[in-house]
C-alpha cells in the first residue's frame, strides 16, 4: 500500500514536471508573447535565480530592482541590438564579453548551423568527422606565420588549458610567465595564468610554476627569463593577451610584443598569445598579433569564433609544437570540443568576417567611436579618467568604480547596454556587433554624453 502511494506522488511530480516542460517549450516557439506570458516569464526568471541558480547574480545584475520587482529578461536578438522580454530594444555595447562580431543570430552562421543539424548534430567520435578538418585548413590559411595544426575547444578557458598543456609537453620545461590584469580564465589551469586574486585566493595552491609580472615591463620580463635560467627554472612559456581584455582594455605599449618575441627565442621558451577576446575582427585586423607584427607560437582562439550562435574556440600551434601530440592524439581530448554544428557556426563566422570585410570596417568605425567618445567626455574630466582602445574593443576609465556604475546604469536605462571589466565598473568596455551602424554608435555616444551629464563626480 505504501509502495502505491509513493508511486503515486512520483507519478504526480513526474505530470507537474512534464506540464511545466510543455509551457516553456511553447513559449520558446512563440515569435511574441503577450503582456501575461511576459510577467510570467520574469517572474520565473528571477524566482529560479534565486532559488535554483544563484541568489547573487540577482544582487550584481544592475537590472533587478531590490526585492525582484522588476528585471530586465533577455527575450530576442538580431544585428547589434537585443530585446528584452517586454519588447524594450538595447544596443548591445557589452556583445557577451565580445562573442558577437558578427551580429546577433546572423543569418549565414545560423543557416551553416541549421543546415549541419538537419543532417547531423554530433559525432560518433570514433569516425573521422570532415568539418573539423576544413576548419582546420582555413584556420591555417588566416593565422600568421607558420601556425598550422588546430585543436578545437568549447571555451576560451579550455583554449588556455590545452595551450598550457602543449608548451609543457613541448619541452620538459614547467615555468610559465603570465602578467598583472591577466585575464586567462577561471578552471584551474588558466586560473593559476589569471592574476586577479579575489578569484585565485579560494583556490589556491594553484598549478605550481606560473610568475606573474607586470604587463608591459620588459625590463622585469627580462630579469625574470635570466633569473629563471640561473635557478633551473627555465621559461617554458610566456601567456598575454596582446590587448588585457578583462584587464581593462590596456594596450601595450610600443615595441612590447616585440620585444617578448624576441626574449622567448633568446631563451628558448614559447609565446602564446591568448586572443579569446581580441580574434576574430574585432581590433581591426582578424587577429591582434597582425597589429603588432608578431607571430605567436601558439594563439588561442573562443568566443566570437563560434558567431554567437555556438561556444567554440580553437588553439592553433607551429607544427613544431603540436607535433608532440602526434603520437598519441589521446593526450588530449574533448568530447564536444570541434562537434559538427561549432565547425559549421566557425567556418561561416570566417566567411561572414572576410567576405564583408569587418576587421577593416572594426578598425574604421572603431577609430569613429573612440573619437565620439572622447569628444563627448570633454569638460567631464573629473569623472571620465581616460578613453582608449583599438577597434571596436574601447574602455572608459572613470576615476571611481562607483562613477563607472552609475554610467553603465544610466546608459541600461537608456537603452544601451556597456558593462565593467572583471566584475569593476571603473573601466567600462565597449564591444559592439563589427556590423554595428554608424546611426548606432552616434546613439551610444549622444546616451553616453547625456548620461555624463545626469551624473555627479
Amino acid at each position: 500500500m505504501g509502495m502505491d502511494i509513493k508511486q503515486e506522488k512520483k507519478n504526480s511530480e513526474e505530470q507537474a514536471v512534464l506540464g511545466y516542460i510543455h509551457k516553456v517549450l511553447d513559449l520558446i516557439e512563440k515569435q511574441e508573447v503577450t503582456r501575461e506570458e511576459a510577467e510570467w516569464i520574469t517572474k520565473e526568471t528571477v524566482d529560479g535565480f534565486r532559488e535554483y541558480v544563484n541568489p547573487g547574480f540577482l544582487e550584481y545584475r544592475k537590472t533587478v530592482t531590490e526585492g525582484g520587482q522588476f528585471a530586465a529578461v533577455e527575450w530576442s536578438d538580431s544585428g547589434a541590438c537585443f530585446k528584452d522580454v517586454n519588447s524594450k530594444e538595447y544596443i548591445d555595447c557589452l556583445g557577451g564579453f565580445g562573442i558577437y562580431n558578427v551580429g546577433h543570430r546572423n543569418p549565414k552562421v545560423v543557416k551553416a548551423v541549421t543546415d549541419q543539424l538537419k543532417r547531423q548534430a554530433l559525432h560518433s567520435q570514433d569516425l573521422l568527422d570532415p568539418l573539423r578538418a576544413m576548419l582546420a585548413k582555413i584556420l591555417a590559411d588566416i593565422t600568421p606565420g607558420d601556425l598550422k595544426y588546430a585543436f578545437f575547444t568549447n571555451s576560451g578557458t579550455e583554449s588556455v588549458e590545452a595551450a598550457l598543456k602543449l608548451a609543457k609537453m613541448y619541452s620538459d620545461r614547467t615555468t610559465i610567465i603570465s602578467t598583472t590584469r591577466a585575464f586567462h580564465g577561471k578552471s584551474l589551469g588558466s586560473l593559476s595564468g589569471t592574476a586577479k586574486g579575489m578569484f585565485r585566493k579560494p583556490f589556491l595552491p594553484l598549478v605550481p610554476g606560473f610568475r606573474h609580472i607586470p604587463y608591459g615591463d620588459i625590463d622585469m620580463m627580462r630579469k625574470t627569463f635570466e633569473t629563471c635560467a640561473l635557478v633551473g627554472e627555465d621559461v617554458a612559456a610566456v601567456m598575454l593577451e596582446p590587448i588585457q581584455g578583462e584587464g581593462g582594455i590596456i594596450l601595450p605599449p610600443e615595441g612590447y610584443l616585440q620585444q617578448v618575441r624576441e626574449l622567448c627565442d633568446a631563451f628558448g621558451a614559447l609565446l602564446i598569445f591568448d586572443e579569446v577576446q581580441t580574434g576574430m575582427g574585432r581590433t581591426g585586423k582578424m587577429f591582434a598579433a597582425e597589429l603588432y607584427g608578431v607571430v605567436p607560437d601558439i594563439l588561442c582562439l573562443a568566443k566570437a569564433f563560434g558567431g554567437g550562435v555556438m561556444p567554440a574556440g580553437a588553439v592553433v600551434a607551429k607544427e613544431e609544437v603540436f607535433k608532440s601530440w602526434f603520437p598519441n592524439p589521446f593526450m588530449h581530448t574533448t568530447t564536444f570540443g570541434g562537434n559538427p554544428l561549432a565547425c559549421a557556426a566557425a567556418i561561416a563566422t570566417i566567411g561572414v568576417l572576410i567576405e564583408e570585410k569587418l576587421p577593416e570596417r572594426a578598425a574604421a568605425c572603431g577609430e569613429y567611436f573612440l573619437n565620439g567618445l572622447k569628444e563627448a567626455a570633454k569638460g567631464y574630466e573629473d569623472i571620465v579618467q581616460e578613453v582608449r582602445g583599438k577597434g571596436l574593443m574601447i574602455g572608459v576609465e572613470f576615476h571611481s568604480d562607483e562613477l563607472g556604475y552609475e554610467v553603465a546604469k544610466g546608459m541600461f536605462d537608456g537603452g544601451v547596454l556597456v558593462a565593467g571589466t572583471l566584475i569593476n565598473s571603473k573601466t567600462l568596455r565597449f564591444e559592439p556587433a563589427l556590423t554595428i551602424s554608424y546611426e548606432e554608435v552616434d546613439q551610444v555616444i549622444r546616451t553616453f554624453k547625456h548620461v555624463l551629464s545626469q551624473v555627479k563626480a
